[in-house]
């Protein structure tokens, strides 16, 4: 399969399988497109306004990138999949509900202010170090293990948080394991012995924070109505440059109220921030502030402002990392990855305050993906069997989608959610992808041309 569009002057073609991107000129763009279905003499008349001789010495030029698998380039990639679900479950990240518990009232809140369709509550030092054992026992020959704290609101528990990282680090060595703790919180309790431990102890650290102090407070207040984006801000400030603006990033959610979310992303990077998150808000139709199919022109529109606004201040020295626009054209993921996903309900699972386990932090209270727990171990193997089966080949808009090794089949919590099904797919979801995808391999292409052109002068 091969993807071409057209995004700030530049030509794009992605050839999917093999991943190759290549920036070309219009008559090659045409002769592309035309050349898996039609002969080159065809492709001559097809083209008659342009040059014969230019026609047939660019067709030369593809068929020599199709010879060395750069384009046109074969799918080989199911038949390993199907090898890949035979493979034993091996566990490598938990996410710790650390905090059943929350200080804010954020709007769009999918666990209910921590509640998660349940009560709230506290996770105990014991079930915490139940939970690294667990993850200890059933990660097999892997040496890195992930340990996210996760809420409701983390800090609101932080005395257990140190108590469960402190066990961590005691296992490591007679284990021969090695642990990677992260933390995300919305900030509230932030202080300076937190940030020292957090610099200390967590490789990476989410900020929640959604830009615009305006847009902020009226999704993220205190539970009394006022906001909290005064609140925060300068802690999340400090604390990004306590790290060296590097191993953390500023989250923010946009919805159908801030549709010019851009001028968020851009807010965040002038307040000093280096690495941003700003991702659409997933909700029910009902709710007022959910994404609808009329808000994408205008938030395909935003992408394009911001991968515009992203290479220039890259060229001028002011550049900053933006999560959904991250690509690596050189290496990047795992194939399994690329096929699969993030691992939901196989080699990563979300765990309660009371030790219960889920596919992910967003099935728990779906009672009926409720796995085991962390004394008895995954009680519902049909269930791993279910996840461990959902990839980009078993979803069939997917086969067809030009974005599918970049986001691995979108989210199984997304899909159940609208569709009642872990197998299907989120359409609004899928369509801000496929932009995503398009803007940032353009942002890679971009600066890469500008750097050929600064050595060429030079």
């Amino acid at each position: 399969m091969v993807h071409q569009y057209k995004n700030n002057g530049y030509n794009m073609v992605l050839d999917v399988a093999s991943g190759s991107v290549h920036v070309v000129d219009d008559l090659t763009y045409e002769v592309i497109a035309l050349y898996e279905d039609h002969t080159l003499e065809e492709i001559i008349k097809e083209l008659s306004s342009w040059d014969e001789k230019d026609v047939k010495e660019s067709y030369g030029e593809v068929t020599e990138l199709k010879d060395a698998g750069v384009l046109f380039t074969e799918d080989c990639y199911e038949e390993y999949i199907c090898g890949f679900k035979d493979r034993p479950t091996v566990v490598k990240a938990l996410c710790l509900h650390i905090a059943h518990d929350c200080n804010l009232a954020c709007r769009y809140c999918f666990a209910e202010e921590g509640e998660y369709k349940g009560r709230r509550a506290l996770m105990s030092a014991e079930v915490g170090k139940k939970a690294l054992d667990f993850l200890v026992e059933n990660s097999g020959n892997r040496r890195n293990l992930e340990v996210d704290f996760f809420g409701g609101e983390p800090l609101m528990n932080f005395d257990v948080v140190k108590e469960i990282v402190a066990y961590g680090r005691s296992l490591e060595e007679t284990h021969d394991k090695k642990f990677r703790f992260t933390l995300t919180t919305n900030g509230v309790l932030l202080n300076d012995d937190i940030m020292e431990f957090a610099n200390k102890e967590m490789d990476n650290v989410v900020l929640s924070v959604d830009g615009r102090k305006e847009v902020h407070d009226y999704m993220r207040p205190f539970r009394n109505g006022k906001g909290s984006y005064d609140f925060v801000i300068d802690k999340f400030k400090k604390f990004a440059d306590s790290r060296n603006q590097q191993k953390y990033y500023v989250r923010g959610t946009f919805t159908h109220h801030n549709l010019d979310f851009s001028k968020d992303v851009m807010h965040l990077a002038d307040a000093g921030f280096e690495q941003i998150s700003v991702e659409p808000v997933v909700a029910p139709d009902t709710a007022d502030y959910a994404i609808t199919e009329e808000d994408l022109p205008i938030l395909m529109d935003e992408y394009d402002l911001l991968a515009k606004e992203m290479i220039k201040r890259e060229k001028e020295g002011k550049g900053f990392t933006f999560f959904h626009f991250m690509i690596d054209l050189t290496g990047g993921p795992c194939v399994a990855k690329r096929l699969s996903g993030c691992g939901s309900g196989t080699e990563y699972l979300a765990v309660t305050p009371w030790g219960d386990l889920y596919p992910c932090h967003q099935f728990v209270g779906e009672e009926d993906f409720l796995m085991g727990n962390v004394y008895e171990g995954v009680k519902k193997d049909e269930i791993v069997k279910e996840f461990k089966a959902c990839n980009v080949y078993s979803k069939e808009e997917c086969k067809k989608c030009f974005a599918r090794f970049y986001c691995s089949g979108g989210c199984s919590a997304n899909s159940y959610n609208f569709n009642g099904t872990i197998d299907g797919t989120y359409e609004i979801g899928c369509k801000l992808e496929r932009k995503r995808v398009e803007c940032a391999l353009m942002v890679k292409a971009a600066l890469a041309l500008e750097g050929e052109t600064e050595n060429e002068e030079a």
